[in-house]
């Protein structure tokens, strides 16, 4: 296991195949990361609590534990920024990835230049304007297919864990400054109504991340709220799951960038996720209904 000097801009490798560890270290370290490596699950879970760093990589297919449970457990106490690599393209494989806390999932063989456009994809999904100009991203993002170069935004030192399956959810009514719970739960916000984004009995906050469904708070990941966001915000728009992809991604709506099947198959995971916190029904929707061969978008309001 090598060392590092700079907590800020570490990135662990969690890898049992030592050319993919070397791959993996060259790309990272031309993002300008310092690099931590480890073969074994348990090796990378420690290194991840010691080094705090801001992206890991991890395989599945491993000695001792596998990808999966090393992602568990790094998600229970870090909120690292997690890319699962590995040959498993299932789409089971896909939302147990996804389901044990990880962030992006990369097939391989990857490319490596993939890899790069991921991760800077993956760290503009912070929010916004946080510790701007800071250094904590590199200053050049990978090339597109059409050779252009994309801007970084620096991701905030605050970013909350930012996943379906992290167990941190997104910013709730009642951890909100001002805020109060009344008795059973429900949740008294203070924001303006003009602020909300309504549909039903389902409201939503964007700039304060909270969700009251019939008035009750609800606990979403970031991912959770950004689909539901996009969604509330297009109404009836159908949205296709390459589109959803992209704007997870924080990706403009004209892009260079791929989206594979292993993209759409995450996006199908995050909105089973979504849809069972809601109580929603894919066959008698309440809230989101798909559009067979298309996308998903809003149920149509009540009467």
């Amino acid at each position: 296991m090598s060392s590092t000097v700079d907590d800020v801009q570490t990135a662990v490798i969690i890898e049992d195949d030592a050319e993919i560890r070397h791959i993996l270290s060259e790309v990272l370290e031309s993002a300008g990361f310092s690099t931590v490596s480890a073969d074994n699950g348990m090796d990378g879970v420690r290194a991840v609590l010691a080094h705090k760093p801001l992206l890991t990589t991890l395989d599945v297919t491993m000695p001792g534990i596998d990808g999966f449970e090393a992602a568990r457990r790094i998600r229970a106490q870090s909120d690292t920024y997690i890319i699962m690599l590995t040959g498993l393209q299932d789409e089971a494989d896909v939302v147990a990835g996804l389901g044990a806390g990880a962030d992006d999932y990369l097939l391989k063989p990857f490319r490596p230049r993939e890899l790069r456009a991921r991760v800077d994809a993956l760290l503009r999904r912070a929010r916004a304007g946080a510790l701007a100009g800071a250094g904590l991203v590199p200053e050049t993002a990978a090339p597109s297919a059409s050779g252009a170069q994309p801007p970084t935004v620096p991701p905030p030192s605050d970013r909350q864990p930012a996943d379906l399956a992290d167990p941190q959810p997104t910013t709730s009514a009642a951890s909100l400054p001002g805020s109060e719970a009344a008795a059973g739960g429900r949740a008294l916000d203070t924001a303006p109504d003009g602020d909300w984004l309504l549909h039903r009995d389902l409201r939503l906050h964007p700039e304060n991340r909270i969700v009251l469904l019939d008035g009750d708070d609800l606990d979403l990941t970031r991912t959770e709220f950004d689909l539901l966001a996009t969604l509330l915000e297009s109404k009836r728009r159908v949205r296709s799951k390459a589109d959803l992809a992209l704007v997870l991604r924080g990706e403009s709506y004209v892009t260079s960038y791929f989206v594979g099947d292993a993209d759409k198959r995450a996006v199908e995971a995050h909105m089973t996720n979504l849809r069972r916190k809601l109580g929603d029904s894919p066959t008698s929707p309440r809230y989101i209904e798909t559009v067979r061969g298309v996308g998903y978008r809003l149920t149509a309001d009540e009467a």
